[in-house]
């Protein structure tokens, strides 16, 4: 594998406009891009904007009414709050880019050994209700594509967000073909989780010593049970200390140390990633941590 082949898709091109004040940073996908040209980890050639997902993607993992009222604006006031942001068409657009630019990630790395979109991981997002943020769920879209191409026979979802991704978990938790691993914390987010096929729960506080033997143990009971194709990697960095909507106490090195476990893991099969969440203040520790992310690739690869 060539770092100089892989492809990296990014949504940040579609500037959705939100409340003063609001406690989503959005400016934190622009930043990451940016961070990420500037300090030579990846090339502008390998940068592509994320393709809109179409309607056909998109009726795999969600109904065809929410589609519409996401798009028309028809959704009710009740239907719409969980999401927690407000409804724009460039919301709407940034979201089919999301799902757009995961499938395209996915046929890279299948293609390429692996690739990376600067967003997404949108896991709360279920197959007619959109919550944390997340309006359609970019994992279950391109899951349920690959397999129902037949590019694919097995998925492994690794899911390293502080959030555990219930909208994984109700669209896909029962299929025998998509093996979900959601590591995070106890006491976040969402209150009321659908179980995954692996779940470990993490005490608020949890260190990089207590989250790294966790990981390692789940990983060791994944191999035995599950032969998998490929993996999409949730690589949320909202389980850092400073982070302003998670319980554990993550340090740069933890994540780092993270993220080696996982490429080492994957063992060349193809790895596609999201970058998932991070809501820490300053929002360059956020970014920080994301950029690590790609460092960790670079010198995996």
């Amino acid at each position: 594998m060539n770092w100089e082949n892989f492809q990296f898709f990014y949504t940040d091109h579609i500037e959705v406009p939100l409340p003063d004040g609001h406690r989503f940073p959005m400016e934190k996908y622009r930043l990451l891009h940016q961070a990420l040209v500037t300090e030579n980890i990846i090339d502008p050639s390998q940068l592509h904007p994320a393709p809109f997902a179409i309607d056909d993607d998109l009726l795999r993992a969600h109904k065809d009414w929410y589609i519409q009222g996401l798009k028309n604006n028809t959704l009710t006031e009740k239907q719409f709050r969980p999401i927690g942001l407000t409804w724009s068409n460039e919301l709407i657009q940034r979201s089919l880019a999301a799902v757009g630019g995961f499938i395209e990630v996915t046929e890279s790395a299948l293609s390429r050994g692996y690739s990376a979109l600067l967003a997404g991981g949108t896991h709360h997002a279920h197959a007619d209700q959109g919550e944390g943020y997340c309006l359609l769920n970019d994992f279950a879209c391109a899951a349920l594509r690959l397999l129902e191409l037949e590019k694919v026979k097995k998925i492994l979802i690794i899911d390293l967000d502080v959030h555990q991704g219930n909208g994984n978990s109700s669209i896909l938790g029962n299929r025998s073909d998509v093996f979900i691993l959601s590591l995070h914390g106890e006491k976040n987010y969402p209150f009321r989780k659908v179980p995954s096929h692996l779940d470990v729960s993490l005490m608020p506080g949890s260190t990089d010593e207590v989250y790294l033997q966790a990981l390692r143990q789940a990983l060791d009971q994944i191999e035995p049970v599950f032969n998998f194709d490929m993996i999409f990697y949730q690589a949320g960095v909202d389980n850092l200390k400073e982070d302003s909507l998670g319980t554990l106490d993550l340090s740069f090195e933890g994540l780092m140390k993270r993220d080696q476990m996982v490429f080492e893991f994957a063992k060349g099969k193809p790895l596609a990633m999201a970058i998932g969440g991070g809501y820490a203040k300053p929002i360059e520790l956020t970014v920080r941590a994301h950029v690590n992310t790609f460092k960790v690739a670079k010198n995996y690869f």
